[in-house]
């Protein structure tokens, strides 16, 4: 029975730390999204967690660790994630739609995070930029890939550049923290379709049986010109 005490104590132990360790992490995003990174310190860190100060140097060697630990948290499982939807199922309209989602669904489910994330990460050191940079490109990669398939494939126009697209797109999403909970309807749900809308249709009207492109239509109109002249 002794034997058996041990192991069940070598299986939980470990445990134990690590969800210590995620609840402060959670108090740093908390504590930075509402203070600001220069605005907070390590004594507001414990305050917030009701422990000592000294204590928090046992999970994080610094302030600056701490909110790299955050803007980390803050990207999860986004890359992961993103590689499914492209590998998944579906064209380049279904896959966007879905994307979209993804990015905007922590805005309501780990606010402060993202708001970390979006606003303090600029104050990182360097070394620490760089490794978080790196996470994001390998998110940004997923997108362009979406994109750059759905050219391929002629569902998406030719004449559109996939780089710049990505950075319109997840600038427009990443804007909506700033909106989002303000006001009346102001929610995920309804920024995830308004900005899936615009990203597979645009936002002037369609007529009737004119599915084509205004820029396509007048180039096309322009070469019928150009024959019969």
């Amino acid at each position: 029975m002794a034997v058996l005490a041990s192991r069940r104590d070598k299986e939980v132990r470990p445990a134990r730390p690590r969800r210590r360790a995620a609840k402060i992490i959670e108090a740093a995003a908390a504590v930075f999204a509402e203070l600001g990174y220069h605005g907070a310190t390590t004594r507001d860190l414990a305050d917030h967690l009701g422990m000592r100060q000294g204590s928090l140097y046992y999970y994080f060697p610094s302030k600056e660790a701490a909110l790299e630990q955050v803007c980390l948290r803050g990207a999860g499982d986004f890359v992961e994630r993103a590689l499914e939807i492209v590998h998944g199922p579906g064209g380049a309209a279904e896959k966007l739609v879905v994307f979209i989602r993804l990015h905007l669904e922590p805005m309501e489910t780990r606010p402060t995070f993202v708001r970390c994330f979006l606003r303090e990460r600029r104050f990182l050191p360097k070394e620490s930029r760089r490794r978080i940079g790196r996470v994001a490109r390998r998110y940004e990669r997923c997108l362009q890939s979406i994109i750059e398939a759905g050219i391929a494939s002629g569902e998406i126009g030719r004449d559109v550049n996939p780089r710049l697209t990505v950075l319109a797109l997840l600038g427009m999403c990443n804007l909506a923290v700033e909106w989002i909970g303000k006001e009346p309807g102001a929610t995920v749900a309804e920024a995830a379709d308004a900005f899936a809308r615009i990203a597979t249709r645009g936002i002037l009207a369609q007529k009737p049986g004119r599915q084509e492109p205004a820029p396509n239509r007048r180039r096309a109109s322009a070469r019928r010109r150009s024959v019969r002249a």
